[in-house]
């Protein structure tokens, strides 16, 4: 874990984009990321399944087993768990390490927009990191993300017992405020990683803020729907695509070079 936690530098934050197969982490790790993340609602959606439910924990696990080959760290994403039975995620954490995994990003939002208990939240964290040390917790606090508590101070709050619980790093998705962000920075005794938001954030703006992780999120999988979606829609329409894909060839070659095990 220790070469994964110093990736998040304040001054040099690391930049984490998030991949939904193995074609997209092995074309990041070609771009030259340093580490690679995955997005529940990427891996979800690809399987048909919606995102936060719980109910993708083998395509997640499955796709941790696919990316054992890449040569960079890879973080996963596991919601909430699957589960909320501490012994059940603290096993899943052991599993994602066996695959290769150095983190993963559990996250304390529930269905129709709720929030856990973060006692309870806390208790999941504490059997991961007693059953999996060496992985990278990096604990969401969705305060902000739904919509229940979105000032500094809650966030801290929980930020404060999930950090308690051995939690490594603390995620906020959903601030746009510098005010707020530098709060939260300021407050939180650990790696502070926000989500990076469109036409709201820079990368510049992050670091200068102090945040130490910037994470893509599901907006790349969005991204690359819309694109191939208008790429169909341009052939239709007897209009040029827009966008320089890469060649079946280059395709076939960056997917093989990634070992995978069985």
């Amino acid at each position: 874990m220790s070469d994964f936690l110093a990736l998040h530098r304040t001054g040099d934050p690391l930049l984490l984009p998030n991949a939904w197969d193995l074609a997209s982490a092995a074309a990041l790790v070609q771009a030259g990321f340093a580490a690679i993340g995955t997005t529940s609602l990427g891996v979800a959606a690809a399987h048909g399944l919606p995102d936060g439910t719980g109910r993708a924990r083998a395509q997640t696990v499955a796709l941790t087993r696919r990316l054992r080959g890449l040569r960079c760290p890879v973080t996963v994403d596991i919601e909430a768990g699957f589960s909320e039975d501490p012994a059940e995620v603290a096993a899943l954490a052991v599993e994602l390490a066996q695959l290769g995994a150095v983190g993963i990003n559990i996250e304390d939002g529930r269905p129709q927009g709720t929030l856990a208990d973060p006692g309870h939240q806390a208790e999941l964290i504490a059997a991961v990191k007693q059953s999996a040390p060496g992985l990278f917790v990096n604990a969401r606090v969705d305060t902000y993300w739904s919509g229940m508590d979105a000032v500094p101070a809650g966030t801290v709050a929980r930020a404060a017992r999930y950090l308690a619980a051995g939690a490594d790093g603390i995620f906020v998705p959903g601030p746009d405020r510098d005010d707020h962000i530098r709060e939260l920075v300021a407050a939180i005794a650990a790696p502070v990683n926000i989500l990076f938001l469109p036409h709201k954030h820079t990368l510049a703006r992050l670091t200068e803020l102090g945040v130490r992780r910037i994470s893509t999120g599901s907006l790349l999988f969005r991204v690359a729907l819309r694109a191939a979606v208008d790429a169909a829609v341009a052939i239709r329409d007897n209009r040029d695509i827009t966008v320089d894909p890469p060649s079946y060839t280059e395709v076939e070659r960056l997917t093989g070079s990634v070992r995978i095990e069985a």
